[in-house]
Formats: structure tokens, sequence, C-alpha cells
């Protein structure tokens, strides 16, 4: 296990260095810079311009500037170009607000889903089954920002009740359990358009997986034991077919930074994935490449976790 760990630990640092090569290579090879954001403003003077790019060595070749931002970056003192604020305060706040959207939205994924899977494939082929399956293709078919402003449209025009922003105008010297409440109607839709699109893909996924395993000699030698249809299903069957997705928790682990572009310039949620948005507008270069960084660490050790996780439920695999 340790030289196992070790191993791993390895291979990811160096993944993660190449990712930051790469992902450092492609920003710089846009065209343009953030001295050229808004070259039409008259009071952005060429010598304004001159010390801008200096200020932040884009007067540099690529690969001091690549060591420039990761020693920035390492030391704390890497800033936003686009209101000199510090890069990792500015992701903290965006993370405490998309945190409870991601909660939320994995959590109605995950419960929604199985039970909907796993009773489409025991009902293979029946009423259930087919109107599963045609709701998860709607589903996965229809953008997700048209569901969003349907939806909106629906709850302003029926309950007359804002659903824009992270709480509702002019409540905040209301007490706080209305002001809690306030801020849980406010997640609800973003959090349910969100996980609509992965209840859809996922239910089909534990759906096929169920009878992969229902095929398999084992169930048929149970079935054919007369043992009760609950145990064949749900013991023998379930537990087999459950394996792959052991994996899938640790890979939930970036949609902890990555959140909805979509969705959360729609209902106005202050979250991650609309300020990696507005810093890709402003070419924000600090902001982006932090937040890319951080993406790949994520998705690093999700995948060192979904490898410990399976070596764990899975006997038969030997590290």
């Amino acid at each position: 296990m340790t030289a196992f760990i070790g191993r791993s630990l390895i291979q990811k640092l160096v993944t993660l260095f190449f990712v930051s090569i790469v992902s450092f290579a492609i920003i710089h090879l846009a065209p343009g810079e953030p001295s050229q954001v808004d070259p039409l403003n008259p009071k952005f003077t060429p010598e304004m311009v001159e010390r801008f790019r200096a200020a932040f060595h884009l007067d540099r070749p690529l690969a001091v500037q690549y060591a420039y931002f990761y020693r920035d970056l390492f030391t704390g003192r890497s800033v936003s170009w686009k209101d000199n604020q510090p890069v990792m305060q500015k992701i903290w706040e965006r993370f405490l607000n998309s945190l409870p959207l991601f909660i939320v939205g994995t959590l109605i994924t995950w419960t929604i889903s199985f039970p909907v899977g796993i009773r489409s494939a025991i009902s293979r082929g029946g009423i259930y089954d087919r109107s599963a399956t045609l709701i998860a293709y709607v589903l996965i078919s229809i953008p997700g920002f048209f569901f969003a402003y349907v939806l909106i449209i629906l709850v302003v025009t029926h309950l007359k009740v804002p659903v824009i922003g992270m709480q509702t105008f002019g409540l905040w010297d209301t007490p706080w359990l209305f002001q809690t409440m306030d801020r849980l109607w406010h997640m609800l839709l973003p959090s349910v358009l969100g996980a609509s699109g992965g209840i859809a893909v996922l239910s089909r996924y534990v759906r096929s997986q169920m009878l992969e395993v229902e095929g398999q000699d084992y169930v048929r030698t149970a079935k054919a034991k007369g043992l009760p249809w609950e145990m064949v299903h749900y013991k023998h069957a379930l537990r087999n077919a459950l394996l792959p997705f052991v994996t899938m928790f640790g890979l939930i682990l970036p949609g902890l930074i990555g959140g909805s572009v979509i969705i959360e310039s729609i209902f106005s949620w202050p979250g991650m994935g609309r300020m990696a948005y507005e810093a890709i507008l402003a070419r924000d270069y600090p902001v982006i490449l932090t937040i890319n960084f951080i993406a790949a660490v994520l998705v690093l050790i999700g995948t060192f976790i979904s490898d410990l996780l399976y070596v764990i439920v899975d006997p038969r695999i030997r590290l």
C-alpha cells in the first residue's frame, strides 16, 4: 500500500506540473493580452500600457512569466489584474457561495438517480422504464438554460416570488429565520436545475450496470434457487453493480470549484463558475490560471481517492 501511494503521488505531481505548463501556454497563446482589453479607452495611454505590462511581467519571456506566476501563487502574493485583490481571497469567497449549490445538487443527483435507474432495470421494457428513459432523454437533449428560463417565468408568474440572486433584496434586517428560509429558496432552483442533467445521465448508467449484472451466472443461479426477488436484485445484483460507482465519488471533487457557468449566470449567483467566466472576459490571467490549477489538483486528488476506494471495495484488485 505504501509503495502504491508513493508511486501514485509521484505520478500525480508530474502530471500536475505538465498540466500547469500546458494551461499557462494556452492562455498566453490566445490572441491579445490583458493590456489590450480596453484599447479604445482614452485614459489608457501607451505609457500606462507599458507600466501595466512591466508591473505584471508581461514584457518578459513566457518561461520567466511562468516562474513569477507560480512564485506569487505559492507565496500568497498573486493578485487579480482586474481589481488588484488577492486571488486566493476572491476564490475563497466565491467558493463558499458555490459550495451549498454543489452539496445540494450532488445529494439530489445521487439520491434520485439510483432508485430511478434500479427500478428501470428491474422493470425493463415496462411503463416505468419507458417513461424514465423518455424523461432522461428530454433532460439530456434540451439545454439547461432553456429549463432555467421556463422555470423562472413559471415561478415568478404564478408564485410571485423572486428567484434571482442569493437572497431577496431588502431582507437584511429581518429575523435570521426569514433570511435562512429565503436563502434556501434562492438555492433550491439552481440546485435542482444543476442536478437535472446529472440525474438523467447517472440514472441511465445505473440502469445499464444493473442490466449487465442481471445477466451474470450468479444472479441466474440465485433466481433458480428460488430466492426472494428483493434478495436477488438488492443483495446479489446491486452490490456488484455499484462497484464502478465507488470510483465516481472521488471524481465529484472537481465540481467543488467548477460550478455551473450557465446556471450561476442566469440566476446571478456569485459562484466559482461565474467568476471564471468574468475572469476570461477580462483576461485576468492570475484568476484563470489559479482556478485551473486548483481544478487540476482536485481532479488528481479525486482520481487518487477513486483508486484507493476501488482497491478497498473490490478484493480482486491487488496493488
